[in-house]
């Protein structure tokens, strides 16, 4: 299948345990793993038995050592990450909610490496040689002015050499500050829209577009869970109108219950036909899937896109749209119920749920 590359910051992920607050667990002891969301989606390639590319920067310390050292025994090829003298390595604490009270991100990531490093640090001709697949987020664009034209120069790049780009714009509120003269929605904008013109596959969640491009979707209010699905096909046409080189907009459907209890699917939009589907469907209908024992949720939206991917480079898998979205929706579905952001589950597990066994019953 095509080799992916993927750029983006890996960070140290702090995640409080069971469902407690940082001011309860400290003093004390965190579950400590890596994660970010394009090392994510290699990560979830890989683990799918895709082959994969991790493009960063680390500082020379043992903290990243052992980072390099995880996404290898994963099986992503580390061989791209530049190791600088300067910065660190970022880092994030979560808090995992329950019921009526929201999960937490609390972010550390100023003056990490790959805010620091500036784009002539990576031969982004040389990397791309024999890939077939870049992907990058709107996450690392939102950490610097110089992280920003490092995705910009790495997406042009891609194309010039003739490689499928994807972006998810993961548009993240707690980031986008390196510009004291706008607000993080305005910045967002004018950043992305200088990345965009460079990429085919935009994958976004119920909120993005509305955040970064000012698209909305019809009624919805995705604060409160209500989501006016009818009107995400539109949503989609908006977004090839405005950026014609899109071929596909892949878009998660979250309906947050509570945070334990979601409705989870997706709809992904092909700009040749004009025509959308959405998955899962169940009796001809749209029907989401019911989450209603959340262990972690976060890293879901980066198996959605680490599965599409690898769906869309799959040879079993490539060929048919809903095919390749049914496959993705239930990856993240999975993920709901693994402890991390990476997607530890197997090919056969995600297919036996996208053919509608969602029993859970044990396998002997």
């Amino acid at each position: 299948m095509a080799h992916v590359v993927s750029f983006g910051e890996v960070m140290t992920r702090f995640r409080v345990p069971g469902n407690r607050r940082v001011v309860q667990a400290l003093p004390g002891t965190l579950d400590v793993s890596f994660a970010g969301a394009e090392a994510n989606i290699v990560a979830g390639i890989a683990l799918l038995g895709g082959t994969a590319t991790f493009v960063s920067a680390l500082p020379r310390n043992p903290i990243a050592d052992a980072c390099i050292t995880y996404l290898n025994g994963i099986g992503v090829d580390t061989s791209a990450i530049v190791r600088t003298e300067s910065g660190r390595i970022g880092a994030y604490y979560i808090e995992v909610g329950a019921n009526q009270r929201a999960s937490n991100v609390v972010y550390d990531r100023d003056h990490s490496a790959v805010a620091l490093t500036a784009t002539n640090a990576y031969d982004w001709a040389a990397l791309f040689e024999g890939a077939e697949w870049f992907h990058t987020t709107g996450i690392t664009p939102a950490l610097s002015a110089k992280a920003a034209e490092a995705v910009t120069d790495a997406v042009r790049s891609a194309k010039e050499q003739g490689l499928t780009v994807s972006c998810d714009l993961n548009y993240r509120g707690k980031l986008w500050r390196w510009d004291a003269k706008g607000d993080p929605k305005a910045l967002a904008r004018s950043t992305m829209e200088t990345i965009l013109p460079y990429v085919d596959l935009v994958i976004a969640n119920e909120a993005d577009a509305d955040d970064v491009l000012g698209i909305r979707a019809g009624e919805s209010q995705v604060d409160q869970g209500s989501l006016d699905i009818e009107r995400y096909p539109e949503v989609a046409r908006r977004i090839v109108e405005r950026f014609p080189n899109v071929q596909q907009v892949a878009i998660t459907l979250r309906e947050s219950v509570s945070a334990s209890h979601n409705r989870w699917g997706a709809m992904l939009y092909e700009a040749s036909t004009e025509a959308a589907v959405f998955a899962p469907m169940r009796d001809g209908r749209y029907r989401p899937n019911e989450i209603t024992h959340i262990v972690d949720r976060v890293g879901a939206g980066d198996a959605f896109g680490a599965a599409l991917i690898f769906a869309s480079c799959d040879p079993a898998l490539k060929g048919d749209s809903a095919q390749r979205l049914s496959f993705a929706v239930a990856a993240s579905t999975l993920c709901h119920s693994i402890e991390g952001d990476i997607n530890y589950v197997t090919r056969a597990e995600i297919e036996t749920l996208a053919r509608g066994d969602a029993s859970g019953r044990v396998v002997r």
